[in-house]
């Protein structure tokens, strides 16, 4: 597992260019495109950003930025100019960006080089990376195996070492999910903490751009890059940037909470279970307090998630008409049937599924038992969480009740599927900041993942307390 300092140590020795980083990372895409995790390599594209770079090093190696060295995959929700970007959907076939995404100018300001973009659930709807107008991604640790969703593309790309690191977004656990199922760091900073302009929305009160990698270093150093105020997006955080790549030596004793009718939820897989509990004990071992706390609003939030992530959904895929971009029905012969014909056939059966739901709660007979009171449960969530992290550093739980499941296994009963994210959505729901960790091989083979939140805009201590976790706790 090579990290970005390697990376760049020998790029300073001279044992390496970037173009011969390239050209491995080419490679490997080539070798695993069975694992389908990218819809659109920019091999010719990234090799002359290789050279320009390896040519500036010559001349100027005093002016090279934060990421030189860096080589990543981009999710194919975020906007690059130039480039097409289609959310995995008919929809938006053929469609090329006009501007690049906030996040993205601030990669490339600091000499990273974008090697592609990655498959995805259509509209970031999706744990599964199935429903994807490209077909599915597969998990390299078992192609039987989804690598999770909707970020599964993005998470597959650094798994396979096809790329350092890689953007997602995560809306519900889009990020983290995919993370515990193919063994990566997932990060989902607090909302608002990296520019949302330039992502293609699903449900703008909770989307945010995640990062996936292999470890912590790198992925607090491009979290470090792109946060920050952006006047392009009015959500975005005025809060200064923390140094978040520092990492100094956690050496309190921290507090965490963890709920026990989570690890003792009914949905939770047994070595699930008893690999956190370890990992609790452990916790303990070494000095710091982890204690029970009572969370009575856990089966409240994936009715309360969906119901307001599908209205909010309905409202901004309104613009996929096929009247302005983007696919149109060729034998459509009115404005109706323009409209119903492009959006049935540009639509996937999930993201229609959700329009529809969204459409529907939001409707004036049933806004007051359905959105208004959704919101309403969103507030007490918030309240809870908020109490508890009042009192404790950190909330710890299971990223996932399972470890990733068989390809078509869940596509038949969307609300089994729903449930995958029990444990994810509670950061988006609340605006917290959350971590997924490798926790180590499930009995099957498959990795797993455990999960770290904290308050909002605390990244900088979530990041130092998951490093120290990650090799002194979940190592041994």
């Amino acid at each position: 597992m090579q990290t970005l300092h390697q990376i760049q140590a020998d790029l300073n020795r001279g044992t390496t260019t970037m173009l011969a980083i390239v050209e491995e990372y080419l490679a490997r895409i080539e070798s695993s495109k069975k694992l389908n995790a990218y819809v659109e390599v920019y091999a010719e594209e990234a090799c002359q950003r290789a050279i320009e770079l390896d040519k500036k090093y010559g001349e100027h190696p005093d002016k090279m930025g934060k990421l030189f060295g860096v080589v990543l995959s981009i999710k194919d929700v975020l906007c690059y100019a130039g480039h097409e970007v289609t959310a995995a959907s008919k929809i938006l076939e053929g469609f090329k960006s006009l501007y690049t995404a906030t996040a993205i100018e601030r990669l490339l300001a600091e000499d990273a080089i974008i090697i592609g973009r990655t498959n995805c659930d259509q509209f970031a709807m999706g744990s599964t990376n199935e429903n994807s107008v490209y077909g599915p991604s597969l998990n390299a640790a078992d192609i039987t195996k989804v690598p999770g969703g909707s970020s599964g593309g993005s998470a597959v790309s650094v798994q396979a070492d096809t790329c350092l690191v890689s953007l997602g977004s995560d809306t519900g656990g889009s990020v983290r999910q995919p993370a515990a199922f193919c063994g990566l760091i997932g990060l989902k900073p607090t909302y608002g903490r990296i520019s949302r302009y330039g992502l293609l929305a699903y449900a703008s009160s909770f989307d945010q751009i995640g990062i996936l990698g292999k470890n912590i270093e790198d992925v607090a150093l491009l979290l470090e890059v792109m946060a920050g105020e952006d006047k392009m997006d009015s959500t975005s955080s005025s809060r200064a940037v923390e140094k978040y790549a520092s990492l100094p030596e956690y050496t309190k004793k921290a507090r965490i909470a963890y709920f026990d009718t989570a690890i003792n939820h009914a949905s939770i897989d047994a070595d699930i279970r008893r690999q956190t509990l370890d990992c609790i004990a452990r916790l303990k071992a070494a000095g710091h307090t982890v204690e029970a706390v009572d969370f009575p609003y856990l089966d409240y939030i994936i009715p309360a998630y969906y119901v307001l992530t599908t209205a909010e959904a309905s409202s901004n895929l309104s613009r996929y008409d096929g009247i302005r971009y983007a696919y149109r029905d060729p034998e459509a012969k009115t404005l109706q049937e323009t409209y119903e014909k492009s959006r049935t056939e540009g639509f996937s059966k999930e993201v229609k599924r959700r329009i529809m739901l969204g459409t529907f709660v939001l409707s004036a007979g049933y806004y007051d038992a359905y959105y208004a009171k959704a919101q309403k449960v969103r507030r007490l969530i918030q309240e809870k969480t908020l109490e508890i992290l009042s009192r404790h550093d950190f909330i710890l739980m299971p990223t996932s009740p399972s470890p990733a499941f068989g390809l078509g296994e869940k596509t038949k009963d969307p609300v089994e599927m729903y449930l995958a994210d029990i444990y994810t959505v509670q950061a988006n729901m609340t605006g917290m900041p959350a971590i997924n960790l490798p926790l180590g091989t499930h009995e099957s083979g498959l990795p797993l993942g455990i999960q770290l939140m904290a308050n909002k805009f605390e990244e900088a201590s979530l990041l130092t307390f998951s490093n120290y976790m990650y090799k002194n706790i979940l190592s041994k």
